[in-house]
């Protein structure tokens, strides 16, 4: 049977994969796996992206943790990162988010947050599935209380000391994905100094997502070029990632972000080792950037806790993700996208650039990426004749390229990734594993 939990909580298609009744049974289990025995029963806050569908999953989450003994804080809309921030600055027992990231309207999630704010242990996880149906820990029923609004006071200024300087005089165009950032994306670049225009910032409940956002971030520079803005700011559904767009048009990943991080936290000493973390997805190019600098790469599998893990191990001040998780571990635990919003723009700003200028301290080699829906992702381990095609291509590009090919922890697909020296040379490698994929597993 496979795994309830995936890289990014429990997720799928509100109503009938994510259930009210899978709802309830995940906050009622949760109650008994955190609540220590010695210190009473835990008290969650309990927050949401803007999908319509968040609404009734909320009122079944806290009606579990409630009915098993649990106190809950409702937060209401926030993005992912403030509720980790806020169930640490509340000293509550976890922090609980009802979202489904980048993923269309339709789909939802459900993860839950450490009293640090970090992504729970795949350990503890396994432990709150266990109990899936247990008998309640506790007597009584748990209280609901809203979550007092200088919280998100507290999470703004949070983000405004992590700037390395103010933003005044600088353009941002900010795409929030009419999502759960809409309104406090402009809100902390403008406390800095920005002038800002918001697009794709008036959630309906049905259009997170849909067209904009990090899974189009040539949205986002396509009207920085348009409006003649310094910079543009592209956030998922739940503005835990951001990439961005430069004045020249061009699209910022999460590598060139950390890249650019990196080499300045290794100026000012703030790069502990001279060590960063990446994942198995970091381009060529910012393997190599990182290698020029001396700055040494510690590659962790794909999803923003992996990075965390390698982090804490190695004691790395800065990790992240292609796809824009990016962590500063001096300010949170988890992938937060105004943070790094905050710390990219006032980089720039810092250094009297423009991101374009920050993001070319590393050559981005050309990528192709194939997403294969399949029956079973699991079975791809045993899929050899796909191992056999990626060897293939692998003997081909020779040191000009690689190829990577994994299961989504998240969806049913098979992800195909290449890189080479020319997007045409990526792109037919890539098309010939993943039409193996479809023929083996589709």
């Amino acid at each position: 049977m496979a795994r309830l939990f995936g890289t990014d909580g429990v997720r799928g298609l509100a109503g009938t994969e994510l259930t009210a009744d899978l709802a309830r049974g995940l906050g009622s289990a949760a109650v008994g796996v955190l609540g220590g025995a010695d210190d009473g029963p835990p008290t969650f806050v309990v927050g949401r992206d803007p999908r319509s569908s968040g609404v009734w999953l909320e009122e079944a989450l806290v009606e579990g943790i409630t009915a098993a003994g649990g106190d809950v804080w409702l937060a209401g809309v926030e993005p992912t990162p403030a509720i980790a921030f806020l169930a640490a600055d509340a000293g509550a027992s976890s922090g609980v988010v009802i979202s489904a990231s980048h993923n269309p309207p339709a789909y939802n999630g459900i993860k839950f947050f450490s009293s640090e704010g970090m992504k729970l242990p795949d350990a503890v996880e396994d432990a709150i599935e266990a109990a899936l149906g247990q008998p309640g820990t506790w007597s009584g029923r748990g209280e609901v209380r809203e979550l007092p609004p200088e919280g998100r006071d507290r999470y703004l200024a949070h983000l405004e000391s992590a700037a390395w300087a103010r933003l005044d005089g600088m353009r941002v165009v900010v795409d929030a994905a009419n999502g759960s950032a809409s309104i406090l994306g402009p809100v902390i670049l403008r406390r800095l100094g920005a002038e800002v225009e918001a697009i794709n910032a008036e959630p309906d409940g049905t259009n997170i997502n849909e067209g904009c956002g990090a899974l189009h971030p040539d949205v986002v520079a396509a009207e920085v070029v348009r409006s003649g803005a310094d910079a543009g700011v592209s956030l998922d559904g739940d503005a835990d990632r951001a990439l961005f767009g430069g004045p020249s048009g061009a699209v910022i990943d999460g590598d060139q972000v950390v890249a650019a991080s990196a080499v300045a936290m290794k100026a000012d000493a703030t790069l502990t080792g001279d060590v960063v973390v990446g994942t198995v997805m970091s381009n060529i190019g910012f393997l190599r950037a990182m290698e020029r600098e001396g700055i040494g790469v510690i590659q962790a599998p794909v999803g923003d806790r992996y990075v965390l893990e390698e982090m804490l191990t190695h004691d790395a001040a800065l990790g992240g993700e292609q796809s824009g998780h990016v962590i500063y571990r001096s300010y949170a635990a988890t992938g937060d996208g105004l943070l790094t919003a905050v710390r990219f723009l006032s980089l720039a700003a810092a250094r009297g650039v423009s991101v374009d200028e920050l993001a070319a301290v590393m050559r981005r080699y050309p990528q192709a990426m194939v997403n294969v829906t399949v029956r079973d992702r699991e079975a791809l381990h045993g899929a050899e004749p796909v191992w056999e095609a990626v060897s293939g291509a692998e003997a081909e590009l020779g040191d000009g390229g690689r190829v990577l090919v994994r299961a989504s922890g998240t969806e049913p697909l098979v992800r195909v990734m290449v890189e080479a020296e020319t997007e045409d040379e990526a792109s037919v490698h890539a098309s010939s594993i993943a039409e193996v994929v479809r023929t083996e597993l589709g």
